[in-house]
């Protein structure tokens, strides 16, 4: 039986004549399509003041650290146990990455282990979502505070969770979404949204995705605008995004019965309203998670700490040891959890992570 991963094929087949409308629009000569509605669409669901597309979130984490000044001789604490984005951008920035260990209960970034790597060099803090569960962050912000560092949200994984009512993306200085083809809403061809209250900011950033364009190229810039149609896409898929997280969380549920007593599942806070972007599972050993994986065409997410990969063996850093981060790198796996899994998926995928 071959599982869909992400499920947006089947999607797209229930949605086909929208689709055809959106793009027929696009194409004619008379519409003139804009990221705007979007853009607001995004600010009046988190709450922010100022929202702007880019081409990645990639691109939006990078900008939001050249939004804070971050450059060369800066030190920018981040996680060990995440996508290669959240730390390569610091790397872009030319100021250097600072690898910190993770909780083993919530795989997010350990606060001891931002104390043990705190310098005077720090500039910001780049606090990652992982896999759309969410964590109590006030002591982490009071800290960023308490030692004028800038508290960086990459929520890329985590549009629709919340916790204590609070969304991600609304708690950092700045804050960043993804729209990558693997996440809880996709687009055509990926796409970010760079988030803040701070109308500086977002003046800053509006350049940078347009070659510095103001009165004229006033900054260096980059082409990073989303392309209009993209937008079209995401936007119609924001009205469903409720529905569909709601199906996930009924999934993880039957999972969590499943799988409790088996492996060990990534813990989740009472208080958060979790989107299950990812149901990750831990196994004791790689052996029965590659079978488990092979059986199920599941994806690992993520093979391997940030700090051992070989980029950085000529990119200057610093790192704690990392030894929660290895150790999940070693042993997680990714289940598929989509809207659209069949009951006969899901009971597959639920007896052959029992009988491994």
């Amino acid at each position: 039986m071959k599982i869909s991963y992400n499920g947006w094929d089947r999607e797209y087949l229930e949605n086909k004549e929208k689709y055809y409308e959106l793009f027929d629009r696009t194409m004619v000569k008379e519409y003139e399509g804009s990221t705007e509605e979007l853009e607001n669409a995004i600010c009046d669901y988190i709450g922010r003041k100022y929202c702007v597309s880019v081409s990645s979130a990639t691109d939006a984490l990078y900008f939001s650290l050249l939004s804070h000044g971050v450059g060369p001789g800066d030190e920018v604490l981040v996680t060990d146990f995440s996508w290669i984005s959240t730390s390569s951008c610091i790397s872009m920035a030319g100021a250097t990455p600072i690898f910190c260990d993770i909780d083993l209960e919530s795989y997010h970034i350990s606060l001891d282990s931002i104390k043990r790597m705190v310098s005077n060099k720090t500039k910001a803090l780049i606090y990652t979502h992982l896999f759309g569960n969410m964590s109590d962050t006030k002591e982490i912000l009071d800290f960023c505070k308490e030692n004028n560092i800038a508290f960086v949200e990459d929520a890329a994984q985590s549009l629709g969770s919340t916790y204590n009512g609070i969304k991600a993306g609304s708690i950092g200085d700045c804050s960043s979404y993804s729209f990558n083809a693997n996440k809880v809403i996709a687009g055509i061809s990926g796409g970010g949204m760079f988030m803040t209250d701070n109308e500086e900011q977002a003046e800053m950033v509006k350049k940078l995705r347009r070659h510095g364009k103001g009165k004229d190229h006033e900054i260096l810039g980059y082409n990073s605008k989303m392309f209009v149609p993209n937008a079209d896409v995401i936007l119609f898929r924001l009205q469903n995004m409720e529905k569909w997280q709601k199906r996930r969380q009924e999934i993880a549920k039957i999972y969590d019965e499943e799988f409790s007593e088996i492996v060990i599942i990534q813990q989740v806070d009472p208080n958060v309203n979790h989107n299950y972007h990812k149901y990750v599972i831990r196994f004791e050993d790689k052996e029965t998670r590659k079978r488990v994986k092979n059986e199920l065409s599941a994806s690992i997410h993520y093979e391997r700490p940030l700090s051992s990969n070989s980029m950085y063996n000529n990119i200057p850093h610093r790192k704690d040891d990392c030894k929660n981060s290895k150790l999940v790198s070693d042993t997680i796996l990714s289940l598929p959890i989509h809207a659209w899994l069949t009951e006969d998926e899901i009971n597959k995928i639920s007896d052959t992570v029992t009988l491994a």
